[in-house]
């Protein structure tokens, strides 16, 4: 979004083949492929803010090549996120849904903001970059979880499990993710977005008022 300079939201898949051996990369950089006259956030834009470049697409969700891990370091995926949520409570529910793979499942992930304004390491703001980058005041995520299989769409039913977490973009946050469960409807609600919106109308229905 050229607006708040980060992402709406992120939606990827993951299972084992994403998962293996590749070092994670560091090597935070603009992205190139955006819009030619669109800002490009750097590797300094964070520098001095309190708040982390957290990851959206987790680098350790894509350790399958160097290529791949890489990937998860360009600055579009990137938010500016309170230490404690991105290093603590985010990186738990992160570390969960590969716990989930590991069983033999595998997971789709859809994962968010909404509005302005977080608690860093420096205090509360809702802009860091001299105004350019929106700090959000909230971080979100829905985690689809279904057994490994073919024709994903068709083996989701009224009993798949579905994850939702909505968390405060501050300090002061607890580490158990779990003390931050919703439901699809809520952050829904509190986005615009229609998350499940490949799934029929009834079975969003059941699904999205799951906690």
């Amino acid at each position: 979004n050229n607006s708040t300079r980060i992402a709406n939201w992120e939606r990827w898949h993951l299972d084992a083949s994403d998962i293996g051996t590749a070092d994670r990369q560091d090597d935070f950089r603009p992205d190139a492929s955006l819009p030619s006259g669109w800002y490009k956030v750097d590797d300094s834009s964070y520098s001095g803010s309190g708040f982390d470049r957290g990851h959206n697409c987790p680098s350790a969700d894509r350790t399958s090549s160097v290529a791949a891990n890489s990937a998860t370091f360009l600055m579009t995926n990137m938010i500016p996120q309170a230490p404690n949520n991105n290093r603590q409570t985010w990186a738990n529910l992160e570390d969960y849904a590969r716990t989930l793979v590991s069983a033999g499942n595998e997971v789709y992930i859809v994962m968010g903001t909404s509005g302005s304004g977080g608690t860093g390491s420096n205090g509360y703001a809702t802009s860091i970059d001299q105004g350019r980058i929106v700090v959000p005041a909230y971080i979100w995520k829905v985690l689809l979880v279904i057994p490994l299989g073919n024709n994903d769409l068709a083996r989701i039913n009224s009993s798949t499990r579905v994850i939702a977490v909505n968390t405060p973009n501050s300090q002061s946050i607890s580490s158990n993710w779990r003390n931050y469960r919703t439901s699809v409807n809520a952050i829904e609600q509190a986005t615009g977005y229609d998350i499940l919106s490949n799934l029929s109308e009834s079975l969003q229905t059941v699904l999205e008022v799951k906690i």
